[in-house]
């Protein structure tokens, strides 16, 4: 008798033509929203702290800007594990080159670093269980200025020449960050370090307020969204109690 293989797979219960499940029924944390500016000393990069699975509020304290080496940060935008481990990655190759070759990776290799992950990350991202749209910042020394890329799922770079934005919550605050360098009173490079912060706290409590998995400032709790900064000199954050004593005198009284 001669065998069917196809119609053997039929009765074992295999079923043909029907789409890839793969992650389904899976909540996969994924939504946020950071952003990065220039501002009159370098860049500044910010993000909310709110980790969701679905409608679910997973964690209010996630940390979606990680610092790389003293010169370089990725904000991240999509599922956490996959971007963390982006993030160990480039932290161990970037201080593996610095020791080997007693110098710093050149930018453009670190960004070149940074699309390479995304790229073989590409099969995880387009089954749903991997994607991360990240927001890369750091000085370049070979150009003497602060520079912000951002990426999509596939590892091509773009270069926001005045800001990058990322995550669920972006629409709303790419709209705004237009409006404020095109017709505020000075353009988003011109403003000093406390303003640039002011700018950012008020950017991701405009994020947080139409957007429900942006997690915006608890002040009961001590919850404010981590902002940090890159010049010259290096990386810097900036504290819960400065972006308390900010968001008190000129944020709150706004909302």
């Amino acid at each position: 008798m001669q065998g069917d293989f196809f119609q053997l797979l039929k009765e074992q219960g295999y079923q043909f033509g029907q789409p890839a499940t793969v992650g389904s029924g899976i909540e996969l944390p994924s939504a946020t929203t950071i952003l990065a500016f220039k501002y009159r000393d370098g860049v500044l990069v910010a993000g909310d702290r709110r980790a969701t699975a679905g409608n679910m509020v997973m964690y209010d304290r996630t940390d979606k800007v990680l610092e790389i080496d003293r010169h370089s940060v990725m904000a991240i935008a999509g599922v956490p594990a996959t971007a963390y481990e982006m993030v160990r990655i480039l932290e161990h190759s970037f201080k593996y080159y610095r020791r080997t070759q007693l110098q710093e990776l050149s930018f453009e290799g670190k960004l070149r670093a940074v699309s390479k992950l995304l790229k073989e990350n590409v099969a995880a991202a387009l089954a749903g269980t991997g994607a991360v749209v990240p927001v890369f910042a750091g000085y370049d020394f070979e150009q003497g200025a602060a520079k912000i890329y951002f990426y999509d799922i596939l590892g091509a770079e773009f270069e926001g020449v005045e800001y990058a934005v990322s995550g669920s919550g972006s629409p709303t605050i790419r709209g705004i960050l237009h409006y404020v360098n095109t017709w505020g009173e000075r353009p988003l490079a011109a403003l000093t370090e406390e303003e640039a912060t002011v700018q950012a706290l008020r950017l991701l409590t405009s994020a947080a307020e139409f957007d429900s998995a942006t997690g915006g400032v608890n002040r009961e709790a001590s919850l404010y969204p981590v902002v940090k900064f890159i010049t010259q000199e290096g990386l810097r954050t900036v504290p819960d109690s400065t972006l308390k004593q900010l968001f008190e005198t000129k944020v709150s009284r706004h909302v």
